[in-house]
């Protein structure tokens, strides 16, 4: 886990949405653990509550209505995790989802810290790299121009909803994740099974790049953005060294020792995950986190090699 942080900001009541998904839950445990008090939203707060039952739940149908005026008393902060998976077989049914799951929802989210008797002074919104499209090789920055795809449409108009609170007395940071290790769930878990049998590879022609972050610096970048009083706009939470597909598999294989010689084409992806999300899978975004960087966090883990090793020591 990410180490305590020294800020003199702990000891506030942080309200999370997604809190009881892979990183919510993860980020939950770290703002208990350094002294804060944690509200959490969920679907099923009885569920959650058994999980963490340190925490305060509250039940939130996202995209159907503002969260509980209740919820939102007395809380200094609000970290909003909220969505559909992504990593799924898309149809019109299942994009929809995914807009409604980030849009909407964040809307509704952000109507109500708007209209609190007393607001929250931070607002730390999840985002994606899809913002930037498919881009071959650029280097990319928080300053760069979106995509046009649909990852990106949708990616431009969840900021859009966390940022229409934004003021001189509420500081919004939107944070653009990148592929979030852990293996537990997400890309990695879903890739262990064939690569620790020797049937794992490259995705079409391994070219496209992957900018990938370890779960520790993923939660790392989300407490400092809570507390770092400077951060505020888009932030990249990514690597600094991002690799292409080829050289993922490559790191991966040797970390689970096994080869990672079989290259799965683009049509078969297309074929396995649907036309649109498989064509997404032979895309990629070469991501740099300037924004990060230039106001001082510090990566506990910014070589791959190294975040393998640590997340499958176990």
């Amino acid at each position: 886990m990410p180490k305590k942080t020294n800020s003199e900001a702990t000891g506030r009541t942080i309200l999370v949405t997604g809190a009881s998904g892979m990183i919510g839950s993860g980020l939950v445990n770290a703002l208990l653990d350094r002294g804060d008090r944690v509200v959490g939203l969920s679907r099923s707060p009885e569920k959650a509550k058994m999980a963490q039952p340190t925490a305060e739940w509250h039940s939130w149908e996202p995209t159907m209505e503002r969260p509980p005026e209740k919820a939102l008393e007395g809380v200094d902060a609000v970290i909003n995790l909220a969505g559909e998976p992504i990593n799924q077989r898309w149809n019109d049914e299942i994009k929809d989802r995914i807009t409604k799951s980030r849009i909407t929802a964040t809307k509704n989210l952000a109507d109500a810290v708007a209209t609190v008797k007393n607001p929250p002074k931070v607002f730390i919104s999840g985002s994606a790299i899809g913002f930037y499209g498919d881009r071959g090789d650029d280097l990319l920055y928080e300053d760069d121009a979106p995509g046009d795809d649909f990852l990106a449409e949708v990616v431009i108009q969840w900021e859009a909803a966390a940022n229409a609170i934004s003021g001189p007395d509420l500081r919004v940071a939107t944070i653009r994740s990148g592929h979030v290790l852990d293996p537990r769930g997400g890309l990695l878990a879903e890739l262990l099974t064939p690569f620790k049998l020797g049937v794992g590879g490259p995705i079409a022609s391994g070219k496209q790049y992957m900018s990938w972050i370890h779960r520790w610096d993923e939660i790392g970048i989300l407490l400092w953005a809570l507390d770092t009083e400077a951060v505020k706009g888009p932030i990249n939470a990514t690597s600094p060294n991002p690799v292409t597909n080829k050289d993922f598999s490559k790191q991966l294989g040797k970390a689970v020792g096994r080869p990672a010689l079989m290259p799965l084409p683009g049509f078969a992806m297309k074929a396995i995950r649907g036309p649109e999300f498989g064509q997404v899978l032979t895309e990629g975004q070469r991501v740099y986190p300037r924004n990060a960087i230039e106001h001082g966090y510090e990566f506990k883990q910014p070589e791959l090699a190294g975040a393998l090793a640590e997340l499958l020591r176990n």
